[in-house]
């Protein structure tokens, strides 16, 4: 069995896509009837996003930690009890590709690392789109670390000890940890997800962070305009 985990906090905006997407990978023929159950973790959710996930043939896990980490050790757990051999994880911002999964368990590893592809550039100055184009490596044996498309095998998963229970980075840790045990990583660009490009993240520290980083980074001048929706507060996790 093939376990799908998906942290969700407040994305009654996106979810929906987000599940039609992830059904039709998990229907795709060349996985050849195995089984692919989904589990839609609700990390306090406040607005419709149970209702939506509650439409579609999954699992739905309502939990109060407001830690991303702490959302995909908890679906992680609850399809390792049931038997998966494989976790497949990704972001309810985010649309996977048809073969998302078949592309992840074709590379054969023991954990799988992929890029992800922008959805809408709007809402941006062009100078992020053109840094994103510059320095982002959407291609083979690229080093990005994206919980928003991640795969790994159960015995990897169980011998890393598990994503930690952080409010961010949770991805780069346990990635971290595969790396000291040895376990062999691929790091592809052939699993393909669409996310999000909102500035606004959901855990600081996200990608919506880095995007509007790059844009004060790109146009000082964006720092002082509060009204563009860039403005970027001087934290980190």
């Amino acid at each position: 069995m093939i376990g799908i985990v998906i942290p969700a906090h407040d994305e009654e905006a996106m979810l929906e896509r987000c599940l039609q997407a992830v059904r039709e990978a998990a229907a795709h023929d060349d996985l050849r009837g195995e089984e692919v159950r989904i589990v839609v973790v609700l990390d306090a959710c406040s607005d419709g996003s149970e209702s939506i996930a509650r439409r579609h043939p999954v699992s739905v896990l309502p939990i109060q930690a407001r830690k991303v980490g702490v959302a995909r050790a908890l679906g992680a757990d609850q399809l390792l009890a049931q038997g998966a051999r494989w976790l497949a994880f990704t972001d309810a911002d985010t649309q996977v590709a048809p073969d998302w999964l078949v592309a992840q368990l074709g590379l054969q590893a023991d954990a799988v690392c992929g890029t992800v592809m922008p959805d809408d550039w709007r809402g941006h100055p062009p100078e992020v789109r053109h840094r994103f184009a510059r320095d982002y490596l959407d291609r083979d044996d690229h080093r990005h670390i994206h919980g928003a498309n991640f795969g790994v095998c159960a015995r990897a998963y169980r011998q890393a000890g598990g994503f930690p229970p952080l409010s961010c980075h949770e991805d780069v840790a346990l990635v971290q940890a595969l790396q000291a045990m040895g376990a062999h990583i691929a790091w592809s660009a052939r699993p393909r997800v669409s996310t999000s490009t909102r500035p606004q993240s959901k855990a600081r520290g996200g990608f919506g962070d880095t995007l509007r980083q790059w844009a004060v980074e790109e146009c000082p001048a964006l720092a002082l305009s509060p009204q563009r929706g860039l403005s970027l507060p001087r934290t980190t996790c």
